[in-house]
């Protein structure tokens, strides 16, 4: 015990101090439990960089401080040695950013502790970290699927997809619909657990492609694979049919399993403009295209979008990115994906 930091007055004084404002949070925290306790591990946090930088109370000062407040409020956790420093790793991280200025502090109160030093354990920037932070007030993202997120690069691929949207859309739809594409998308779903049975890595691999659409992001409304249309006498089929709710659109989605040749422009393009004339109403916006293929050339893609007239975007897929080597083998091939989607065996 630090005996020298208990008879200090400016020590006590500012405990007393603390456990009132502990206190005051603790009634608070009926109705608002996690943005009333970040708050105080806010002010916490300022308090404790402001008295490490002027009060002369030693290296043990955490230390003590941590077993003054667990001993006041054993009830309570969060006021380990180790989480004090998260709070003052935290509060640091965000305080001497210059991007927060334009970010109220309160979003961070908004999301659990958890997230916030997952955020700030994983992301290289600070834009980064906003990112993370507004998607998960704006979509409710658990704590696994943010780590999924981050893990999977989701700041760096979303809006990078190669596309026509800015000349065949007005703005703002250009844009939005630019973010709702990314580059490249992720497919790899399989989370099971280490004494996993046959059986259920099996069924894991049968419900991947669930997971798989799920991967295009908030707002897409699942509508059908292999989606019939009729143009003339002849019938035709399309790969996987949306709704974006957001966009207020169909989504019209085609799966190529080799690289990018201009000619899949062309037939999108005509899926696309099938889609307008005979699904579209007077209340939706323009029907969009995504191309996803295992590969592109970028120079290819864009020369082949510049004079098609439908808004349409190119990006690549990734099945096994994370996947452990012995269970990258056992996964379906692109080809057998395809042919599930279109209905052959």
């Amino acid at each position: 015990m630090n005996t020298s930091l208990l008879n200090n007055q400016e020590y006590k004084h500012w405990l007393k101090d603390l456990k009132q404002k502990l206190l005051q949070a603790q009634l608070k925290a009926v109705v608002k439990v996690n943005s009333t306790l970040l708050e105080f591990y806010w002010e916490l946090g300022e308090e404790i960089v402001f008295r490490q930088s002027q009060a002369r109370w030693g290296d043990g000062f955490l230390k003590q401080l941590s077993q003054d407040l667990m001993a006041e409020f054993p009830e309570m956790k969060g006021f380990s040695k180790r989480n004090l420093e998260q709070i003052r790793k935290w509060y640091l991280y965000w305080s001497s950013a210059s991007e927060i200025a334009q970010q109220p502090v309160s979003q961070l109160w908004q999301i659990p502790w958890g997230h916030n030093l997952k955020i700030i354990a994983q992301c290289q920037s600070i834009a980064e970290a906003l990112y993370y932070v507004q998607n998960t007030l704006d979509n409710g993202w658990s704590r696994s699927v943010l780590t999924h997120q981050i893990e999977s690069g989701l700041w760096q691929r979303e809006g990078k997809a190669i596309s026509n949207f800015s000349e065949t859309l007005p703005a703002p739809q250009s844009d939005l619909a630019q973010q709702a594409l990314k580059d490249p998308y992720v497919f790899d779903f399989l989370t099971l657990s280490k004494q996993h049975s046959e059986r259920e890595l099996e069924q894991g691999l049968i419900e991947h492609i669930t997971h798989f659409l799920l991967e295009l992001g908030a707002g897409f409304a699942y509508m059908g694979k292999q989606y019939p249309i009729q143009v003339g006498e002849r019938d035709f089929f399309i790969d996987l049919l949306f709704y974006h709710a957001q966009l207020h659109c169909y989504v019209v989605i085609e799966l190529k399993i080799g690289d990018f040749e201009p000619e899949h422009a062309g037939k999108l393009n005509f899926y696309i403009k099938a889609i307008d004339e005979q699904l579209r109403s007077e209340a939706d916006q323009p029907t969009i295209g995504i191309l996803l293929c295992k590969n592109k050339d970028r120079l290819v893609a864009e020369y082949a979008l510049s004079d098609i007239q439908k808004p349409m975007g190119v990006s690549e897929y990734q099945l096994t990115q994370s996947l452990p080597k012995d269970l990258q083998s056992k996964l379906p091939s692109i080809e057998a994906i395809e042919n599930e989607l279109s209905g052959e065996v």
